[in-house]
């Protein structure tokens, strides 16, 4: 391992690649400590860690991940880069929908160069009116009597420059991803969100081991040294887990047609086409997080007007309970992840258009006739494993709210255990290696699992 890190030294062009890289996100870290004019930053640190259970406290604690915690400090980059992420993702589905767009996407460079503006415009928009809205939400919290916008800024005057430095964040943001893709080692938009979440850790490791004893027969606030042995095994099986399932590969066996021309014959060839286990990746969980969410943070604001006594305060506030966390809540989860994982997967995989390129260059599955009946096996086979993602996907997910209850821990630090961020984090690490061992490997040196391997999907 050490001769890898030697190695990547000796390549000029990946060594400026990753010290381009660190330095760009380095200076994404900065503007996590610069906080807007006007917020008392030590109340909205109260409310993040006194109110993350009420609904309004789940949808900031939703953002202030990916913002790589900016949110909780009440810094410029706030919203951090989900704006657009989220346009990302609307023009992502509006391709398969909209005729003009398709039509740009088939133009190769140029269409998606067109498609990539319209995005940014979009991301303005996203940023504007989500800047607008939480600007508002900010009147609304305050820690015993004190707001965190105090009552003689709060106004439009106020709304508009929180807007204005927001939207400057998050697209600044999105400039420093699109120069890691350029200059540094790729993945920028990605890594940038990664490095947010990784900046936790430090905390958590301080908060697990503020309570860490060597005692075997700790008291009942003290984790003893049994139960840290357990953490650590919990959590090498779980990283190991999302490895084996991320790089989890169905490999149909596909057969290039042999076509004598002369006395040469060409084709013939045995291929795969793989098809991974974990086609949508973290997108359900944030599309199923999101849409339990918002109605929490929507009864709660109901709840408030209601008096404390009647009929409307008592259904609001068992409806809110309902969605926040208990029996219901993990089965709506879970069910919610499933429609997801099968939804995204059916806009990334078109097993007709797949088919149909098959049959145009003179492929076929052995055993299968060319043309609808492909396409219906390759449909078939997609549900299966689709099924087998969604129930990983979903066991991840509420593997924090396991691991908190059941081994009385901090759920902060149980955060770790799973859930979008170790998802995320996971996920872009295995792609940062990828990209490492390919210039490694380009130039004759090991990759960083020696002997020129590289790192290959695995067999399901």
């Amino acid at each position: 391992m050490i001769q890898q890190f030697k190695n990547i030294y000796k390549i000029p062009e990946l060594r400026n690649k990753i010290l381009i890289t660190l330095g760009l996100l380095a200076i994404c870290r900065v503007g996590v400590f610069i906080p807007m004019p006007g917020i008392d930053t030590n109340v909205l640190k109260s409310y993040f860690e006194q109110f993350t259970q009420s609904g309004v406290g789940q949808l900031l604690g939703l953002v202030d991940l990916f913002a790589g915690g900016a949110m909780s400090t009440g810094a410029i980059f706030g919203l951090g880069i989900m704006p657009y992420i989220s346009a990302s993702i609307i023009f992502q589905l509006l391709v398969g929908v909209v005729p003009s767009l398709e039509r740009l996407q088939k133009e190769g460079e140029v269409g998606r160069k067109k498609i990539n503006q319209y995005t940014r415009l979009a991301t303005v928009g996203l940023c504007l009116f989500q800047a607008f809205v939480m600007s508002r939400t900010l009147y609304t919290i305050e820690v015993d009597n004190v707001p965190v916008v105090p009552v003689y800024l709060q106004g439009l005057g106020f709304q508009m420059m929180a807007a204005l430095l927001l939207t400057t964040g998050t697209m600044f943001l999105m400039w420093i991803g699109e120069q890691i893709d350029e200059s540094g080692i790729g993945s920028g938009i990605s890594l940038v969100i990664m490095i947010g979440i990784i900046d936790r850790l430090p905390w958590a490791l301080s908060q697990l081991f503020q309570n860490f004893t060597f005692s075997v027969a700790p008291a009942e606030h003290e984790i003893g040294i049994v139960k840290m042995i357990i953490l650590c095994a919990v959590l090498l099986s779980i990283v190991g887990g999302i490895v084996y399932i991320t790089q989890g590969q169905r490999r149909i066996p596909v057969q290039q047609a042999r076509q004598t021309r002369g006395r040469k014959v060409y084709g013939g060839q045995k291929h795969y086409l793989p098809l991974k286990v974990n086609q949508a990746g973290v997108m359900p969980i944030i599309f199923a997080q999101s849409l339990l969410i918002f109605p929490s943070a929507i009864f709660q604001g109901l709840q408030a007007k209601f008096d404390p006594g009647g009929v409307g305060f008592w259904i609001t506030s068992r409806l809110g309970d309902m969605l926040r966390g208990g029996v219901i809540y993990t089965i709506l989860y879970v069910l919610l992840i499933t429609f997801f994982c099968y939804f995204w997967t059916a806009i990334q995989f078109n097993p007709k258009e797949m088919a149909n390129n098959m049959k145009e260059y003179g492929s076929f599955i052995p055993g299968i006739r060319p043309g609808n009946k492909t396409s219906e096996y390759l449909e078939n086979i997609m549900a299966k494993i689709t099924l087998a993602g969604a129930a990983f996907l979903a066991l991840i997910a509420i593997l924090p709210s396991i691991v908190s209850s059941g081994l009385h821990i901090n759920k902060a630090i149980a955060g770790f255990y799973g859930g979008t961020g170790l998802l995320i984090v996971v996920g872009v690490a295995l792609d940062l290696v990828q990209k490492i061992e390919s210039h490694l490997l380009m130039r004759q040196y090991d990759g960083f699992l020696g002997s020129g391997t590289k790192i290959r999907g695995r067999r399901s």
